[in-house]
C-alpha cells in the first residue's frame, strides 16, 4: 500500500524556506508511529531538511543530481516512478514531501493520512487538493491546541474510492 503522510495548513501550506511553520509534537508522534519500520519516499529537499536521517526507516530519495551523496541505508531514486519500483510492493511505504512529490504521488496513492492545521500560512510549498469524489474521509480525530500546541488540527484519514 502506498500512504501519502503530511501536515497541512487550511490553504494547503505544508512549508516556508524548507522548514515547516508550525511545532506539532502530537502530529512528531504520529508520524513517527506511523512510518516507523518502513520505506519513506521523499524529494531532496525534504531529506535535507533533516538534521540526520530518521531513525529506524529507509529513506528513498528522489533527485535530479548526480552522484548524490547520502548516508548508509538511504537510497537514491531518479523519479518517483523509480522510487516506488524500489520499495516492497507487500508492505505500507509512505511518501513523505514535499510539494513536488505530493503532487505527484497523489493519483498513485492508496491512502492519504493528513494532519489539518486549522491555521492559514504563508508558505512556498503547498499539498495538493484532495479531490473528494476520488477520496473518501474515513478517520477524523480533532485535538485541540494547548500549551505545546499553537493551533488546533485534525488527524484525517482518507482511502481512494
Amino acid at each position: 500500500m502506498l500512504t501519502i503522510i503530511a501536515a497541512a495548513a487550511e490553504n494547503n501550506a505544508l512549508g516556508k524556506d524548507n522548514q515547516l511553520v508550525w511545532h506539532l509534537p502530537d502530529d512528531f508522534k504520529r508520524f513517527k508511529s506511523l512510518t516507523s519500520g518502513h520505506y519513506i519516499i521523499m524529494g531532496r529537499k525534504t531529506f535535507e531538511s533533516f538534521p540526520k536521517p530518521l531513525p529506524n526507516r529507509t529513506h528513498v530519495i528522489i533527485t535530479r543530481q548526480a552522484n548524490y551523496e547520502v548516508p548508509e541505508g538511504c537510497v537514491v531514486v531518479s523519479s518517483l516512478q523509480e522510487a516506488i519500483a524500489f520499495c516492497p510492493k507487500e508492505e505500507e511505504v509512505f511518501v513523505i514531501g514535499g510539494g513536488q512529490i505530493y503532487q505527484q504521488a497523489i493519483d498513485l496513492v492508496d491512502k492519504i493520512d493528513l494532519t489539518r492545521v486549522h491555521t492559514t500560512v504563508e508558505a512556498d510549498a503547498f499539498f495538493p487538493e484532495i479531490n473528494t469524489q476520488k477520496w473518501e474521509l474515513v478517520f477524523e480525530e480533532f485535538h485541540s491546541k494547548d500549551e505545546k500546541h499553537n493551533y488546533d488540527f485534525t488527524f484525517l484519514t482518507y482511502i481512494k474510492k
